[in-house]
């Protein structure tokens, strides 16, 4: 051994003899390491990780990439994990040996319902907010958690580049920056004297959809943003592990790489903490963190209203809900008291639910009220966290969020895993290592207004029992007609019922095709104050308004409508408006010589007439002049 290795391990606090007993594989290759590499190195062995160099080679075969490459993957895994990469290993054995025990997590606890707000659609309250949040959010960034790919859907391209809906062919993703955009402009009108303020949006990608991210938004101009408005923050995966004894999983593919797979969405707290970009927030002022997920096309009707309510209420952690029905497949909120006095809210899987009440003193489990609904909400993983706390929290765990594990065992002895596993984390579970001062509530809203998931393909979600939500391409873009229908419906627009019609053997209701830009209103005050009249919609009809002073007067619609203004352009839209309009037709979704996005759907536009509005010049105008 070379005399500068020797000092290397020296200054390491070990020698020559500590890798050639434990680990000769690698003590032979010690000279093609860096001091930072033999580090690692040391790490590993301490750590029970040797195997990951039993097939090593002497020095002078794969010197070159193989073997520096491994650590290269190393290092990466062990600075991107807080407290690095024997911080995972030390989380993962402690995780695995509480599964193979089958401990409970809720061991302890008994659950209640915790203290929140719940909002009716468009009554006093539900204004009062909308107002509030409005002005608030000026003082607010958003964060779209963004690191998956579409393929559960049945789409090929990533999930926020998918239409959210095709009467206007909107992405997710445009719609998202469209709805931020309108907000920092509505908030602006309410803070008379004030400059415009940008608001912020970080988007969290991965290896699968960072690059791909970026070019959907560059290749759009970023949806009218200014291009520093916009931060990706890459999420990186973390090690797999192979058993109980956490040991490191080497790549079937490459026995010189570790095995790794995504860590969950809990990462963006971690990743915003090590950014910077919270203190930079916090010294710019700002007060809120919005967190939304990539495919929900409604979220944006219920932000007014719960940073409202945020801001109203002084919470601390804000938790988006809709109502949901016993044992529904989607988590509740819960406010959980441990038998040492310890208390937290949080989401709590439905599947843990059930049990947990039924072993706390509740034999008939997880029932609905007389309301005709469980008592506890519905979790719909969108947050609102106040950034002073957050902030604090954070420098206190380095943005670490508790973690589980769920590997799958051969058998009941649970001594070996059918396939490698890792450790997981959940973003809505940050209030798990609050103090009990802390104040987390939940926001309840409409399920109609709020919630329009797409996260099945169109077989698993023919396979959903009737009755319980699809959550498809169908369904998310019909329950966006629906919300847009009843909102237009309470602000006194008469429209005609839905019908019923199925599409890749989901029945769902059909209501007329009503869309809007989110300029044209973001909240139901704007709606009503752009809507007047007598005015009717008949259920085959399909309107778009896409303007900011598009107002609607005594009118009356059978058929399609498209209204495009340029923002400087009053437009007053009014009388009967009657042609063949837009049809609906089925599609097969296994046709493949229909793009996927559509496929998806079950069904398309026959574009067969309609009225086409467009004021391309600033001025006063009607249709019927």
């Amino acid at each position: 051994m070379t005399e500068s290795i020797e000092k290397q391990l020296s200054e390491l606090g070990t020698d020559g003899d500590f890798f050639s007993f434990s680990c000769p594989n690698l003590q032979k290759n010690l000279s093609i390491l860096s001091p930072d590499q033999i580090k690692l190195g040391k790490m590993l062995v301490e750590m029970g990780q040797t195997h990951l160099f039993s097939h090593w080679s002497q020095p002078g075969s794969d010197d070159d990439h193989p073997k520096i490459s491994l650590f290269d993957q190393v290092n990466k895994l062990d600075t991107s994990y807080p407290g690095g990469l024997a911080s995972y290993i030390q989380n993962a054995r402690r995780l695995l040996a509480d599964s193979k025990e089958g401990k409970n997590p809720f061991d302890g606890f008994t659950p209640s319902v915790p203290s929140g707000e719940i909002l009716t659609f468009g009554d006093e309250n539900f204004v009062k907010f909308e107002e509030a949040g409005i002005k608030e959010v000026r003082n607010a960034a958003f964060v779209l958690v963004a690191g998956g790919l579409g393929e559960r859907l049945g789409y090929n391209g990533i999930k926020v580049a998918l239409p959210s809906e095709t009467t206007t062919g909107t992405c997710f993703l445009q719609h998202y920056v469209e709805s931020i955009l309108a907000l920092q402009e509505a908030s602006c009108r309410l803070a008379q004297g004030q400059s415009e303020v940008p608001i912020p949006l970080v988007i969290m990608t991965s290896d699968d959809t960072n690059a791909r991210t970026l070019d959907l938004l560059e290749s759009n101009s970023f949806f009218g943003m200014k291009p520093d408005q916009v931060k990706l923050l890459k999420q990186e995966k973390v090690a797999c592990l192979d058993d109980n004894d956490a040991r490191l999983a080497v790549d079937p593919a490459n026995k010189y790489q570790i095995q790794t797979k995504p860590h969950g969405h809990g990462d963006v707290h971690s990743l915003l903490y090590s950014s910077g970009l919270l203190k930079t927030w916090h010294d710019a002022g700002l007060k809120w963190v919005l967190f939304f997920q990539d495919t929900n096309g409604l979220l944006f009707r219920a932000i007014p209203s719960a940073l409202g309510v945020s801001s109203t209420k002084e919470y601390h952690v804000n938790s988006l809900a809709v109502p949901r029905k016993a044992k529904e497949a989607i988590g509740g909120i819960t406010k959980l008291t441990h038998a040492d006095g310890r208390t937290m809210v949080i989401n709590v899987e439905y599947n843990q639910l059930d049990p947990l009440l039924r072993a706390t003193g509740h034999p008939e489990g997880d029932v609905n009220s007389e309301t005709g609904y469980s008592p506890f909400p519905g979790n719909i993983n969108q947050l609102i966290l106040n950034l002073g706390p957050y902030i604090e929290e954070l420098t206190r765990t380095q943005g670490a969020i508790p973690e589980f594990v769920n590997p799958k065992y051969k058998d009941s002895s649970k001594t070996s895993f059918k396939s490698s596993t890792r450790l997981e984390c959940m973003m809505q579970d940050y209030p798990k290592s609050l103090s009990p001062s802390a104040r987390v509530g939940f926001t309840v809203m409409d399920a109609w207004l709020a919630y329009a998931p797409v996260k099945n393909n169109p077989e698993d979600a023919a396979k959903v029992p009737k009755g319980n939500p699809y959550h498809s391409a169908t369904s998310g873009e019909m329950f966006i007609y629906r919300a847009n229908s009843l909102i237009l419906k309470k602000a006194g627009v008469k429209l005609a019922d839905p019908v019923t019609a199925t599409f890749n053997g989901q029945e769902v209701e059909v209501w007329p095709r009503i869309t809007w830009k989110p300029k044209w209103a973001m909240t139901f005050a704007e709606v009503r104050s752009k809507v007047s009249g007598n005015c009717s919609i008949s259920q085959n009809s399909t309107m778009a308004i896409k303007g900011r002073n598009v107002f609607v007067e005594d009118l009356s619609l059978d058929g399609a409508l498209i209204v495009n203004a340029v923002d400087n352009a009053e437009v007053k839209v009014v009388g009967p408006v009657h042609n063949k309009g837009w049809l609906l037709e089925r599609v097969d979704h296994k046709d493949t010589s229909i793009p996927e996005e559509i496929r998806i759907r079950g069904f398309r536009f026959n574009k067969v007439d309609q009225l086409e509005l467009n004021y391309n010049e600033p001025g006063k105008f009607s249709n019927s002049t």
